[in-house]
């Protein structure tokens, strides 16, 4: 007679055992190796260095080095998103947010003394052609910058702040390059006044 008892206790307790380590921490390092590193030049030995935790629970938790990637893209896009959703919903001032939002995208990149640029850009110049997941990652993040744009333009049109004959999503449109194109710029210049005149520039957009 086979007895049930031992395995079946045994199972709960291979059940309730917790890792050793926080998956979203894990998550976090990820995404600066990554980051500093890029994709290509990361080792599955860096990763099992920076990460602080065995091959084997690297690969039980994440799967392999690709899908790491992946879930350190997302980690990546839902703390961005958080920091939009922010911004967006606490404004009084539509052109105070926008000037605010842009402010922030050059405080990082400045702080940066690896400038290091985006982690999401540096994914597309180096993936994103060829790689369909990490493409749609950034075109959902390029989105998700757009529309706070354009919901802040809107809410200023209606308050009367930007007029009413501009096309809101031409203007989000330009507004959501002009971001891009200063996490690119960071890698060649941190020259602050550069950065400074392009904000300026794009607020005047919005006001003539």
């Amino acid at each position: 007679m086979i007895k049930f008892a031992p395995l079946i206790t045994g199972l709960f307790l291979f059940m309730a055992r917790s890792k050793d380590f926080d998956e979203n921490e894990v998550l976090k390092k990820a995404v600066c190796l990554f980051w500093d590193k890029g994709y290509n030049g990361t080792s599955m030995q860096d990763l099992v260095d920076g990460l602080g935790i065995s091959r084997s629970s690297l690969y039980d938790t994440f799967g392999d080095k690709h899908q790491l990637y992946i879930r350190a893209l997302e980690t990546y896009q839902q703390s961005y998103g958080s920091l939009l959703y922010t911004l967006t919903n606490q404004a009084t001032s539509t052109k105070d947010a926008i000037r605010k939002l842009l402010e922030l995208v050059v405080k990082d990149l400045l702080n940066d003394e690896q400038r290091k640029g985006c982690f999401m850009v540096n994914a597309g110049i180096e993936l994103g052609s060829h790689d369909q997941q990490v493409n749609q990652l950034i075109c959902d993040t390029e989105n998700q910058l757009e529309q706070a744009f354009l919901k802040l333009i809107q809410q200023g049109q209606q308050k009367g702040e930007i007029k009413g004959d501009k096309d809101p999503k031409a203007l989000a449109r330009f507004l959501n390059n002009t971001v891009k194109g200063m996490q690119v710029s960071v890698k060649s210049t941190t020259d602050r006044s550069f950065f400074e005149d392009i904000i300026a520039t794009a607020l005047i957009v919005l006001s003539a």
